[in-house]
């Protein structure tokens, strides 16, 4: 992966220009697993702009509360770029597992571990070949309508050339309703590859429920380290069901 990963969850944070998305529409992951027994499913599209090209994605990413406190991932994208044919990108698989829980009126937060490992497709034209890891911690704390969230993790990414690299940001959104929120965030990337450079970017972002299964979820933002290289600028929507 000589380029740095976008944003698209993930969320997830897949192989483009730009860092990963993790937890739809932000960057930065949170520690909440779905429900036991639940699904959610983000049908999403997400785009990194740099000068002369840009790239991105367009796929779905499936959640299933498989037991308590623990969610199972799958994510399968097709990627794009300015004057090569789509193609499908690396398939991800993940599991999210909380192990702490934040206390009511305490100091502990909600924390999380979701491992994801993503698995290069056979023939591509994005990015290497090489299966990466991604090893992060998430943790979160409410206070009232609003949540503090973010951590990071070491990702393993063999392969001549490439480096080992570190994802970490913060997050902080407000429960306007109880159908809308909205959000800020800021994340950093360190070098992934031989030359490469860090990467820092920030969004806005928010979630809009519009019916009892249905939302509508978008974040935008600019690069502000090393744009031209990382991102000027990042973009994504996605419309969530969940039963």
């Amino acid at each position: 992966m000589a380029a740095p990963r976008a944003v698209l969850c993930a969320g997830v944070l897949l192989v483009l220009t730009g860092p990963a998305l993790a937890g739809p529409p932000f960057v930065n992951d949170d520690p909440e697993p779905t429900d036991l027994g639940h699904w959610e499913i983000y049908n999403f599209a997400a785009a990194t702009r740099i000068p002369g090209e840009t790239t991105g994605q367009a796929g779905i990413d499936i959640n299933y509360g498989g037991a308590k406190d623990l969610q199972l991932t799958a994510v399968v994208p097709v990627e794009f770029q300015t004057g090569v044919a789509a193609g499908l990108g690396d398939i991800e698989l993940g599991a999210k597992y909380r192990f702490l829980h934040q206390a009511q009126g305490g100091l502990t937060p909600d924390v999380a571990f979701f491992p994801r490992v993503f698995a290069p497709t056979q023939p591509r034209r994005f990015g290497d070949q090489g299966v990466n890891l991604l090893l992060p911690l998430w943790a979160q704390k409410d206070f009232g309508a609003w949540s503090l969230f973010g951590g990071g993790g070491y990702q393993l990414n063999p392969g001549a050339g490439e480096r080992n690299f570190w994802q970490s940001g913060l997050a902080l959104s407000r429960a306007l309703s109880d159908r809308l929120s909205l959000g800020a965030e800021i994340y950093h990337q360190t070098p992934d590859s031989q030359g490469a450079k860090p990467f820092t970017g920030v969004n806005l972002g928010g979630a809009l429920r519009v019916s009892q299964h249905w939302s509508l979820l978008a974040s935008a933002g600019p690069g502000v380290q090393n744009p031209r290289e990382g991102g000027q600028f990042v973009s994504y929507v996605s419309i969530k069901a969940d039963y």
